[in-house]
């Protein structure tokens, strides 16, 4: 395989791996009632929300999210779980830009009696959605129950909180320190956050550091998640800079990077909160991945217009033709059928099917 997979390839592997998992594909339309997304805003990525009157007079939104509307429409199990992928464009304004933009993520979600096993899975699932798109990646793993003890543990006002928690986003140890003289805090009690947003990934050491401390349960819940992961040879690491809102996110929070691109390819975790907050008993976690940036990827690592050529002419058997390019295209590759070969075309190969070649 390729080190990087491209954009449209790597969604027929995704879908055809969690397949393979047992997930179903879940269809949904383009838009929801508006009413959804105002009442989880700190949901979304974006606040900015096309919206439109329906005939009905019902207000209406270009769907900015997918998990939202899966939660919404999902139907309970008592026992098991229900498991869900997706491949959709939503509508939102990415973050950094100024205007709305249609992007393309394929994901997954688990819902309902989940276990260990269960959520294993699904990061494992999320390694595995990385190393098809690119063998050079890393899988950063959190847990946002261990982040909110030790922060609601040092008694910081509420903006002091908010602040220290983006300063544990940006592993700015100098700022942590600075908001505990700030708020009068002894500085022995921001030790154990210091020491874990500066590991290196070690579920030894992190359990290590949390070995006296009241979240020592959910750490060793953590390190087994982490160790099951990459005991089946996916590249997972304990990052403790992976924060997600703590209104919605319960346990497990994970952000996917592969080399070339500056920002997540995936991300993930599990929502109990946001299940609750909808009116759910289900625990539920999950993924996308943002398949945009792929496409962004493959602008910077292909030289090449089309990966196939296939020549052809009138003795060429339209049908053989025509399997051989299905074929190509399933493996993952762009394929353009040409009688001649027109000048300037970047390619990687020519499969001559012409009389006599």
């Amino acid at each position: 395989m390729d080190m990087y997979s491209n954009g449209r390839g790597a969604i027929y592997r995704l879908k055809r791996l969690y397949e393979s998992y047992g997930y179903s594909q879940y269809k949904m339309s383009k838009f929801e009632e508006y009413d959804l997304y105002v009442r989880n805003k700190s949901f979304l990525v974006s606040d900015h929300i096309i919206t439109f009157t329906d005939t009905d007079g019902k207000l209406m939104a270009l769907k900015p999210d997918v998990t939202l509307s899966i939660v919404k429409n999902c139907r309970e199990v008592e026992r098991g779980v229900s498991r869900v992928y997706y491949d959709e464009n939503v509508y939102r304004v990415p973050k950094g830009a100024i205007s709305f933009k249609e992007i393309t993520q394929a994901g997954l979600e688990c819902i309902g009696q989940l276990d260990l096993q269960s959520v294993s899975e699904v990061l494992m699932l999320a390694a595995k959605s990385l190393e098809l798109i690119c063998e050079d990646y890393v899988l950063d793993v959190s847990h946002m129950g261990i982040l909110s003890a030790l922060v609601d543990g040092l008694g910081l006002s509420v903006a002091g909180k908010a602040k220290l928690l983006s300063y544990v986003g940006e592993k700015n140890v100098h700022g942590i320190s600075e908001i505990c003289a700030d708020e009068g805090l002894d500085p022995d009690a921001v030790k154990t956050l210091v020491r874990l947003v500066s590991m290196k990934g070690g579920c030894d050491e992190m359990l290590e550091i949390l070995r006296d401390t009241r979240v020592y349960p959910d750490a060793c819940e953590l390190a087994k998640i982490v160790s099951a992961v990459c005991e089946r040879g996916g590249k997972a690491r304990i990052d403790f800079s992976v924060t997600d809102d703590m209104k919605y996110y319960s346990g497990i929070v994970f952000k996917g990077f592969v080399k070339g691109v500056p920002t997540s390819l995936l991300s993930g975790g599990r929502y109990d909160n946001l299940m609750k907050k909808m009116g759910k008993q289900s625990g539920a976690i999950g993924f996308a991945v943002y398949l945009d940036l792929i496409g962004d990827l493959d602008a910077d690592v292909n030289e090449y217009d089309v990966d196939t050529i296939l020549l052809y002419d009138d003795s060429t058997p339209l049908a053989d033709l025509m399997l051989l390019a299905d074929s190509l295209r399933d493996g993952g590759a762009t394929v353009r059928s040409m009688r001649e070969l027109p000048d300037g075309l970047k390619y990687r190969r020519i499969v001559d099917k012409r009389e006599g070649r």
